[in-house]
Parts: structure tokens; C-alpha cells; sequence
């Protein structure tokens, strides 16, 4: 776990859910697919991606929910158990399933600070939605070494190294 960070709190609307992080971001999607946009009910996700033992509950049930996804693979969305609002994904990238969590960036209790750095998935991004012309954008996905930073990518290494599974 990275603990040389801030703490940072998140939950659901009904406040019974509640959640910590420990850590930054390994990196923050902007998601445009088709999934994203049918799951949030809106234009995009923003998904910070944090080790999945440094998000901890701090109190609530949560409630699990295995949804497809237009890459075939899935994901299991996680969510209050009373109030249903979705707080995290875990996708199945290259069978890391359980140890990345996709963080629902409104769900924090300070989402403005984890902007997206990449926004993904833009061919299917909704017309009207105009992108910072600054901001760094893939039509698809991207590849890791050209997309995340060096920092990152030592700990996707380290969980890579701890599963066996190779996804960069």
C-alpha cells in the first residue's frame, strides 16, 4: 500500500456508505464508451484508478454487481446497498479483477481534485461534449508506457509481479 499520501474520503448519497483512500491515482480515465455512458447515465466516467488495498470501508454495506461491458470482458460495479449508487468499478483487465478499483470520482468528498489525464474511448464520445484541447485523448485505449507516468507504472508492476498476470 502507498501511504505516503493523503487520506481522501468518499460515499454514496444516502451517507451510509463510506470509503478511504490511501494514495494518488495511478491514473484518472475520462471514459466515453458506450458502457460508461449507459452505466453513469450520462456523457462520460471519470474513473481514478487506485490498488484495491488502499481503499478500505469505513462504514455501510456494499452490494456487488456484475454488469457486460462492450469489451466482452465485464465488470462488477459496486454500490450502496441502500441508496445504489455506484461508488467503484473492478474491470477485468487482463484478469486483475479484485485489485484495481476504479474509484467514481464524484463519489469523493472532493472530486475536483483528480481531473482526467487521459480521456478514453473518444470515438464514441457524445458530440456535444468539447474536450480542453490541452487534454490528452485516445480514440480507443491506450498503450500503459506511453500513458502513464514511470511512478505509475512501478505500481502496476508490483501488482502485476504479485498476480503473475502481465497487462502493460
Amino acid at each position: 500500500m502507498n501511504t505516503q499520501s493523503h487520506t481522501r474520503e468518499g460515499g454514496c448519497t444516502c451517507g451510509q456508505l463510506r470509503y478511504q483512500v490511501v494514495s494518488e491515482p495511478m491514473i484518472v480515465h475520462g471514459c466515453h464508451c458506450r458502457g460508461c455512458q449507459k452505466n453513469s447515465g450520462s456523457a462520460f466516467a471519470v474513473n481514478a484508478l487506485f490498488e484495491a488495498d488502499c481503499v478500505t470501508v469505513i462504514s455501510g454495506t456494499l452490494e456487488e454487481i456484475a454488469v457486460p461491458t462492450p469489451s466482452g470482458t465485464g465488470q462488477d460495479i459496486t454500490r450502496c446497498a441502500n441508496c445504489k449508487v455506484a461508488v467503484w468499478s473492478n474491470y477485468n483487465m487482463g484478469g486483475l479483477r479484485k485489485n484495481i478499483r476504479f474509484i467514481r470520482v464524484g463519489t469523493l468528498d472532493d472530486p475536483d481534485q483528480f481531473p482526467p489525464d487521459v480521456h478514453i474511448y473518444t470515438s464514441s464520445k457524445q458530440p456535444w461534449v468539447i474536450l480542453p484541447s490541452a487534454d490528452r485523448r485516445v480514440s480507443e485505449f491506450y498503450e500503459f508506457a506511453e500513458t502513464w507516468t514511470p511512478a505509475s507504472l512501478e505500481r502496476l508492476a508490483k501488482i502485476e509481479a504479485s498476480t503473475g498476470i502481465k497487462i502493460s
